[in-house]
């Protein structure tokens, strides 16, 4: 089914009804780890240019007084807890993410600063096994700005985590990578239609332009 048609299809089944941001926001920025950027490492994609929007935006969100939240995934092989479950074995590629392996680490484009917030998780999501809802809520933000890689894996589960915590995703396209762009598109396309707003960079700057200083 051709995109317009595909649309149309969703907008008469009910989908794609609209959520409006709040005034407390908080830029997260899921999993933007040294393997994703080497191109010796078979998770490597291509996502420079998507770094370099979530760089300017964590800028932005910081200049604001908007809390910045990154994530990063770490494994300890048959931990109960950190070992990653039937996760780590259904993707064998999570290896790179063991503890002490160099590819899990932040690049020197995009790092957390002080006064960062630093999520470490062994799923998908951002929220799950973590304490990133109490501290968002304890913060009082209403509405996530979600990044980060990959758009079909960790950034979907974490916008749809944060619409089941009760915050408003927006989640930034252009922000957002993935391996393949047809993967990329697809999933925005649902997370649209069922859990989120997608929006650019540019909207999402304007949007963090427009919140008062605490």
């Amino acid at each position: 089914m051709r995109s317009a048609a595909l649309k149309s299809d969703y907008d008469r089944a009910g989908f794609g009804g609209g959520l409006a941001p709040g005034d407390r926001p908080a830029l997260i920025l899921v999993d933007f780890a040294r393997a994703y950027f080497d191109p010796d490492c078979g998770l490597y994609a291509g996502v420079e240019a998507e770094r370099e929007v979530a760089a300017g935006l964590a800028a932005q969100a910081r200049a604001a007084g908007v809390p910045v939240v990154f994530t990063r995934v770490e494994y300890v092989p048959g931990d109960p807890a950190l070992g990653g479950g039937r996760f780590y074995g259904k993707v064998p590629a999570l290896k790179a993410f063991d503890r002490g392996n160099p590819l899990g680490d932040f690049t020197d484009a995009l790092r957390p600063q002080d006064g960062d917030i630093v999520i470490t998780k062994q799923y998908p999501s951002a929220f799950f096994g973590t304490d990133l809802a109490a501290r968002l809520h304890a913060l009082g933000v209403d509405t996530c700005l979600v990044t980060g890689l990959s758009t079909s894996g960790c950034v979907r589960a974490t916008a749809l985590d944060t619409l089941c915590h009760g915050f408003t995703p927006l989640v930034v396209r252009d922000a957002c990578g993935d391996r393949d762009a047809g993967v990329h598109e697809a999933n925005l396309f649902d997370l649209q239609a069922k859990y989120a707003e997608v929006i650019d960079s540019a909207a999402a700057g304007a949007y963090l332009a427009s919140i008062p200083r605490p």
